[in-house]
């Protein structure tokens, strides 16, 4: 058994993607045979400018291979992704152009690493499992709202390359249920859905218990910072309604870093911090000093089927979480989770009159833990991609003469 695993992020880069198929490898490359073999095409770390970590370029083991592609640095806009996703198409098509697969997972948020697993898959006539982690016309959709002339031919090429994409892919794992009803049309593929989850670093540690909480009040967010978190819109001016009783703490990078840093000066807020990214060690040490855990996502219909998976990291702590989300998200807190403020992305008021009210507490989430162990979860995926391979080579192997 020979397969091929796509991530555009991977270990040591900090993101979900990173985080979500590093120990996806893991598990699937403990579980191989002396005859089986897993090669990752990933990129070189490269989510965040501010925060730089070496690796690697290729990295090779008894039944494994890891090639790390170096792409242009960029800035987070759609020109510069493309640019980055062409470099890391064309080397990737090289680095298998010689080989031969039983099974191709691509686990794509941008569309593109699905594409890109769709022409090998096709190319190597081989079985194509996808990790689907956000719906991209959707996204194009609300990014370009306001470039009409850019948004008609952008949609139109991004359906036919969806289409092309799902349509015949073996089976398909949709990270949020909030994704089912749009991915309804697509009926060849068979389906899971294999969330997001908490991982290890984050289930051993131990939160802080202490309630007797001096103010000011820590807010912390961490993760990215761009269009679709939408912090500029919320977090300027609900800090200054809050006051100085109140402090956030804002750790992460992104394309709209700087808009927000803009605003916090017009406003002249100076209870926010902004700080570069941080590894999990140093992110643990954040967390335990904070009182609330933040979250946003931008008010945009995209948005309303996707479930973020800072919500998972979060819920292992005893801290109160705020969210500003709608649509799945919101209905998954409500149904999964205790001790938050809940209120719609961009609404202010609703956040900072939730906030004057809110009677501090602390609360362990013992079952929303135990259920969403990434361990776990990650274990039941790696099962689904190998018992889909097995069955084929199986099913397809020549059958023993008498």
């Amino acid at each position: 058994m020979k397969l091929l695993l796509l991530s555009f992020y991977f270990e040591p880069d900090l993101c979900a993607g990173s985080f979500r198929n590093t120990p996806l490898f893991q598990e699937i490359k403990s579980r191989l045979g002396v005859n089986d073999f897993i090669h990752v095409i990933t990129t070189q770390p490269n989510r965040y400018k501010t925060f730089k970590v070496s690796s690697k370029e290729e990295e090779f083991g008894e039944n494994f291979v890891i090639d790390r592609i170096a792409i242009p640095e960029h800035k987070g806009g759609m020109l510069d992704q493309a640019r980055s996703f062409f470099v890391f198409y064309c080397e990737a098509m090289k680095r298998v152009e010689h080989e031969e697969f039983d099974l191709v997972y691509a686990s794509s948020s941008r569309l593109f690493t699905a594409f890109l697993g769709k022409r090998i898959a096709s190319s190597k006539k081989c079985l194509l499992y996808l990790d689907i982690r956000d719906i991209f016309v959707d996204t194009m959709k609300d990014v370009l709202k306001n470039k009409k002339v850019l948004q008609v031919p952008v949609i139109a090429f991004t359906k036919i390359v969806e289409k092309y994409t799902f349509s015949n892919a073996t089976h398909i794992n949709l990270v949020s249920e909030g994704f089912k009803e749009y991915f309804s049309k697509y009926r060849h593929p068979s389906y899971t859905f294999f969330t997001n989850g908490i991982d290890n670093v984050f289930l051993a540690a131990e939160s802080n218990t202490n309630e007797e909480v001096q103010r000011p009040w820590i807010i912390t967010y961490a993760g990215n910072m761009g269009s679709g978190q939408g912090l500029e819109k919320i977090v300027p001016l609900a800090a200054k309604r809050l006051g100085h009783d109140y402090l956030f703490r804002l750790i992460g990078d992104g394309g709209t870093r700087r808009l927000l840093q803009q605003k916090l000066e017009e406003l002249q807020v100076t209870n926010v911090e902004l700080l570069n990214p941080v590894s999990r060690k140093e992110l643990l040490e954040y967390y335990n000093q904070s009182t609330f855990l933040f979250l946003h996502l931008n008010d945009l219909d995209a948005f309303k089927k996707v479930l973020p998976s800072k919500l998972f990291e979060y819920g292992a702590f005893n801290k109160p979480i705020i969210a500003g989300v709608g649509g799945y998200a919101a209905q998954f807190i409500k149904n999964n989770l205790s001790n938050y403020i809940l209120f719609k992305p961009t609404d202010v008021d609703s956040f900072v009159n939730q906030m004057k009210k809110y009677s501090l507490s602390f609360e362990e989430r013992t079952s929303f833990k135990k259920k969403y162990s990434r361990e776990n979860i990650i274990r039941e995926m790696a099962d689904s991609i190998l018992n889909i391979c097995k069955f084929c080579l199986l099913y397809t192997s020549p059958s023993p003469r008498d």
